[in-house]
């Protein structure tokens, strides 16, 4: 795809917009392609040529004396795309990850009725506007919980039994990389230990942990209890709100693995179908049945856990809309206390090739009746919406959200969606944030991505440790 932008410097809004449409289209400056996007600013007019194929459109605005104009161009960009493919969204011209605190923001400035009416001048559905607020209210109430010495603490586990053919996660194949689990652990244990080190003499406040991967559970229950011994020798958990740890492949899941957890006061797992039909389980590559979601989640719940989530996705290959509906229809059956549903994000290196591929909107029409219907039936079963976040090159540019029963909503999730508090990652390819509990500033210091990585160069990830000192020291 070409994109032309011509005496402006909006080419961030620009490219963000072209992506909405073509997420999996190689933005390029020159050359040729059945698709080319142009945009000029001559003065306060703005124009958009769009050629997609054999479709064609031409729009131009002068926009007022005192009007945004990177604004302009956006709507101008999306109205001639619109045109051109027949495809809106719900979401208008929004491509940020958190609309949440988007409508946050927005409420403070403005008012409630203030950030309504910012989000319909984006284009955003009254459904989605209302979404915003809704998750915006219940978000509040937990990131009040957090004070200004609070942080979380978050653990990389990047294996898993197999890789999902949808998965952008940095995870190997416990198979793969089995000679590389032992020293890992290891030094995981060795980074909990200085990471709990500077914690304790900044005096910071626990309030969330959260053992993500790849699938933790992955790891044996002997391998479990190493890692939260560690946790617990390495940090004060007096003021722990929660304790999750994602046991995210039905097929990872043991009794001696889920006790181990409650042994240590892990008191809330994820056991993830992503699906409740077989077929489409075999055909994303997740090596378990339907039948095996049943026995892990009854498990967990016979060994006492009371707070389970369940993750759906919609746009998975080869799903349905009646199979989604089943796949909803069966995590609320089984009462799971929170349902997360993501939505399919398109992160393959394929490029979309042909014309009918183009104008299918088939898919993204299912996809986008799959999330209609979780949050119209969640809603009705007694769950809220508590938390929200979307990915670029998503299918349909929806939304993931989180919903929940009353009194479990996952605070680990808010809290770092929402940028509320320090955030300190261990482990391969875990990022630590750093937040200013006073300001909007936030710093990052960076885990080397892959497990051989992090065995390799262990001391660097610890010489970094300095940069949290570094960090608190100034305020």
């Amino acid at each position: 795809m070409i994109l032309l932008n011509i005496n402006h410097d909006y080419s961030y809004h620009t490219r963000k917009i072209v992506t909405m449409f073509f997420p999996l289209e190689k933005i390029e400056s020159e050359g040729k392609s059945d698709i080319v996007i142009k945009t000029e600013q001559k003065g306060r007019t703005l124009s958009v040529l769009a050629s997609v194929y054999k479709k064609e459109k031409t729009l131009e605005y002068t926009a007022g004396e005192n009007e945004d104009m990177a604004l302009a161009m956006s709507l101008l960009l999306y109205e001639a795309l619109s045109e051109t493919t027949g495809f809106r969204f719900p979401w208008g011209i929004l491509y940020g990850v958190r609309p949440a605190r988007l409508m946050h923001a927005k409420t403070e400035e403005l008012g409630e009725d203030g950030a309504r009416e910012y989000f319909r001048k984006s284009l955003v559905s009254e459904e989605k506007i209302g979404l915003a607020c809704e998750v915006m209210h219940n978000e509040n109430k937990i990131i009040a919980l957090s004070k200004p010495e609070s942080f979380s603490l978050y653990v990389s586990i990047p294996f898993c039994p197999s890789r999902c053919s949808y998965c952008s996660f940095v995870s190997h194949s416990i198979e793969n990389a089995l000679p590389l689990i032992e020293p890992y652990i290891d030094l995981l244990c060795k980074e909990l230990e200085e990471t709990g080190r500077v914690a304790k003499s900044l005096n910071l406040r626990l309030e969330t942990i959260y053992f993500g991967g790849g699938t933790p559970t992955t790891l044996n229950e002997a391998q479990l209890d190493r890692i939260l011994k560690a946790v617990e020798t390495s940090f004060d958990l007096s003021t722990l709100r929660e304790y999750t740890v994602e046991a995210g492949r039905p097929d990872t899941v043991t009794e001696a693995k889920l006790n181990a957890l409650l042994s240590h006061g892990v008191d809330r797992i994820s056991i993830n179908p992503q699906t409740f039909s077989d077929s489409v389980l075999e055909a994303i590559g997740r090596k378990h049945t339907v039948s095996q979601v049943y026995e892990a989640y009854n498990l967990a719940q016979k060994a006492g856990f009371k707070n389970i989530n369940m993750d759906l996705i919609a746009g998975l290959n080869t799903d349905t809309l009646e199979s989604f509906i089943n796949s909803v229809n069966s995590a609320i059956n089984l009462s799971a206390q929170s349902i997360t549903v993501h939505n399919l994000a398109l992160k393959s290196g394929a490029y979309l090739v042909t014309e009918s591929e183009y104008f299918d909107l088939s898919k993204k029409n299912i996809t986008s009746g799959m999330v209609d219907y979780s949050a119209a039936k969640l809603k009705q079963n007694g769950y809220r919406p508590y938390y929200m976040y979307r990915q670029s090159k998503s299918l349909g540019n929806l939304e993931n959200c989180g919903w929940c029963k009353e009194g479990f909503d996952c605070l680990y999730n808010v809290f770092m969606m929402d940028e509320t508090h320090t955030v300190l990652a261990v482990g391969a390819g875990a990022v630590t944030k750093l937040k200013n509990p006073y300001t909007a500033h936030i710093e990052r210091i960076y885990n080397y991505k892959y497990p051989y990585e992090y065995v390799d160069r262990f001391d660097e990830i610890i010489n970094r440790k300095q940069g949290v000192l570094d960090f608190y020291s100034k305020f």
